[in-house]
């Protein structure tokens, strides 16, 4: 039975590690756990949120000044929401690049099967 006790709260607790940050709710610890939200980033957060709660990703966009579209697309694939909504471009930025690297290698494959290979025997004698 203690077993399982312990089996939940531990359970319990990695679920609470793994959560998601709301940015109108979290405070500057919370930010600064998300990978690449610094002090610097999570300041400028805080002092928009002092004027109004963010409304969704394009009013953080605008009003954080430093934060693009590419960045939102990170912070929300590591955890980051507003109002509870994750960056709609987070999932359409890393199909993109998977579809970027397929279609590289695809053109790599097809150029190397392209070029000419000398055969031994078309080579002259000397």
């Amino acid at each position: 039975m203690l077993k399982k006790i312990l089996a939940l709260v531990a359970m319990l607790y990695a679920a609470a590690c793994f959560a998601a940050v709301d940015v109108n709710k979290a405070t500057a610890a919370d930010l600064d756990s998300i990978k690449g939200i610094g002090p610097g980033i999570s300041a400028k957060i805080l002092d928009e949120r002092k004027k109004g709660n963010f409304k969704d990703w394009t009013d953080l966009i605008d009003r954080v000044k430093g934060l693009g579209e590419g960045n939102a697309a990170k912070f929300s694939t590591e955890g980051l929401t507003v109002n509870g909504a994750a960056f709609k471009g987070a999932a359409a930025a890393a199909a993109t690049k998977k579809d970027e690297k397929k279609a590289e290698t695809k053109a790599t494959a097809k150029t190397d099967a392209a070029k000419p290979v000398a055969s031994p025997a078309s080579t002259p004698k000397k």
